[in-house]
This record gives C-alpha cells, structure tokens and sequence, in this order.
C-alpha cells in the first residue's frame, strides 16, 4: 500500500472536511495547503503539521504531493484543477466540478490528457443507507420507476451570504440553493433515477438580499426512462429540514432522509427487509446542513477519499469522477435556463 501526500488549494469551511478526512486514512497525510489567506492556511495546516503557500503553484511544484483538493469557490475550480493536472497530480475537486459545462469539460479533458484521476465530491452517495438504495435500485425492486423526488428544504441566514463576498453570486458561485446546496441531493436522485429527458422549472429569490441567484426552486422533471420526479431546492425555508430523498415504482418505495430510511416498503418483502427497517429508522446523526453549513460529518468524505486510494492502489477509475461529477451540473443549468425562458428544457444540454 503507497502512502499519499495531499494538498489542499483553498482554505475555507469545507477544506476542514477534507484535513479531517485525510488524517484518518492510515496511507495519507497532508503535507501542503495554499491560500491567499494566511489565518485561513494556518487553521487548516497545525493540525497536521502542513507546510502552508500563498501561491499554489509552489505547492503544485512540490515532489512530495501526489493528490491535490481543490477547495476553492466553486467557480474558481477550474485554474488550479487543470495546473495540478498538468503538474501530474491526482485532483480532487469539492462539489459542483464548475459552474459551466464548458468549465466541467477542460477540468475533465486536461485530467485525461495527463494520465491523472479526477474526482468530484459528492459524500451523499457514501452513505450505508444511499448505497443500500441503490442495491434496490440495481436489483429491479422498484419494479417500473414512476416518481423520483427530492426535497431540500433549507435555511440561510442573510448573514450566511454577506460572511463571503463570493457567495450568491453567478460567477463564483454559480447559482444559489441548487447549485450550491441542493446539488447533493440532485446527484442522488440522477444517480438513483437515471438521465434527465427534460426539465419544467420556476426559481426566485424570495428571503435574501444582496443576492443575484435563486434561494428557492421547484422543478419538474421527466427521466429518460419516462417516470417523472420533482426537485425543491430552498435557502429560505425556516428552520430548516433534513434533506429527502423519494424513489417510488410499480412494486416498492424507499423514502431516505439524510443518513436514514424512513419508509422501505415492497410487495415482496424479505428478512433482510425487516433487518434494514429496524436498524436504518433514527440513524441520522448530523442536521445535514439544513441550518449549518458546518452541521455535517467528514466521515463520507473520508470514505470517498479511501475509494479514490483504493483505485489508484488497484488501478481502477473512483467511483466518482469527472464525468459523474459533471451530471447534476447540467441538470441544475437546465433549470437555470428553464426558469429564464418560461419554455421545457430538453437534456443534453450544449456545452
């Protein structure tokens, strides 16, 4: 087993997650992070004793790291992404990829053209009770797929936006509730549901100032298999609820909030059913978000950041990469221009 040196490109709320989980792989450090604030960089490098620079591009020149976390502003992914790319380094890019698809595509292809794994953070789909969703999902207990929700619920304080002079803006932060928050949840449910036909959506900013992007969205959606499926996606919902996802089809339902399961329920039911009732109802144990942005575990990153060592050791692809990664943000564009034109919205979008 190779030992791996992570660094860490932006040192904001979400690079704790990251230092988090690396310290608890027992073949990972951190060796370096870089951010143009050096009270940032100290909180993220101490605890584990990293080397701190103002500049990336010393630390992307550094022989010792080997995978690089690009924490920055979702829109500001792209630069150092495609440098550490072409540095030879793995990359590993927090959620949305970017916030073009044509952002998505050059982060995608300059890690393909340097021989480099690409990761995209989406922690959701780690969950015992989202994997076990998706053993239903493969195993056709579902029966014909008919309705696929999901429902994201949230509060942001004004506060929450004015804290960053990035946040609720289209160019660095892409979009609003779906792009930033909801965009968890939207990956689940196209992961569970499959591709997107076309979109119907309204968005607004309804209890924010000083914002240029949505904090609440409703959207209809038709899958390419023809079942049908609704996204709300809000900042402005007080107090806040737990995310929730809704699978239903001709002979089964599973209703999932955060880490639980709240309804598993099938025409044929078996013992292993049973078991999963009892022990998924009352599992969750972080507010996921729904208030807090700082109100979640690091402990599904931590998973992620194993399953992309365990590809490199074996030398397959992570089970999250570029081109997965790059899903949900097309379906979020595809609402975004939904909203805009009054008019459906027909998925692949043109990058």
């Amino acid at each position: 087993m190779k030992n791996y040196g992570f660094g860490i490109i932006g040192c904001g709320m979400i690079a704790g997650f990251h230092s988090k989980a690396i310290s608890e792989l027992p073949n990972a450090r951190i060796v370096a992070v870089s951010s143009r604030s050096e009270e940032n960089a100290r909180k993220v490098a101490e605890p584990c004793c990293a080397e701190i620079h103002t500049d990336y591009s010393d630390l992307l020149s550094r022989d010792d790291v080997d995978i690089v976390c690009i924490c920055s502003p979702s829109g500001a992914h792209l630069e150092p992404a495609v440098a550490a790319a072409k540095a030879g380094k793995h990359v590993v890019v927090e959620k949305p990829l970017e916030i073009t698809l044509e952002r998505c595509d050059q982060i995608i292809a300059a890690c393909k053209e340097a021989g480099v794994q690409l990761v995209t953070i989406f922690p959701s789909r780690f969950t015992d009770a989202s994997q076990l969703l998706r053993k239903a999902m493969d195993g056709g207990r579902f029966g014909r797929l008919t309705l696929g929700d999901a429902y994201i619920k949230w509060w942001r304080s004004q506060e929450y936006y004015d804290s960053g002079g990035w946040r609720g803006t289209w160019e660095l932060d892409g979009g609003g509730a779906l792009m930033n928050q909801s965009i968890h949840a939207i990956d689940l449910l196209q992961w569970m549901m499959g591709p997107v036909d076309s979109i119907v959506a309204f968005t607004d900013t309804l209890s924010h100032e000083r914002i240029e992007v949505e904090d609440t969205a409703v959207v209809a959606l038709k899958f390419k298999s023809g079942a049908l499926g609704v996204i709300e996606g809000t900042t402005s919902v007080y107090p806040g609820f737990l995310k929730r996802i809704e699978i239903s089809g001709t002979t089964g339902s599973i209703v999932m909030e955060e880490e639980d399961i709240t309804k598993w329920e099938f025409t044929e039911m078996t013992s292993d059913d049973e078991k999963i009732q009892k022990e998924f109802m009352g599992k969750t144990s972080t507010g996921g978000g729904a208030a807090d942005p700082s109100a979640i575990g690091h402990e599904m990153h931590r998973r992620q950041l194993a399953d992309l060592l365990d590809a490199l050791d074996s030398g397959r692809s992570p089970l999250i990469d570029g081109s997965e990664g790059r899903k949900a943000v097309e379906i979020i564009l595809g609402v975004y221009e939904s909203s805009k034109t009054g008019r459906a919205v027909k998925l692949p979008l043109k990058s």
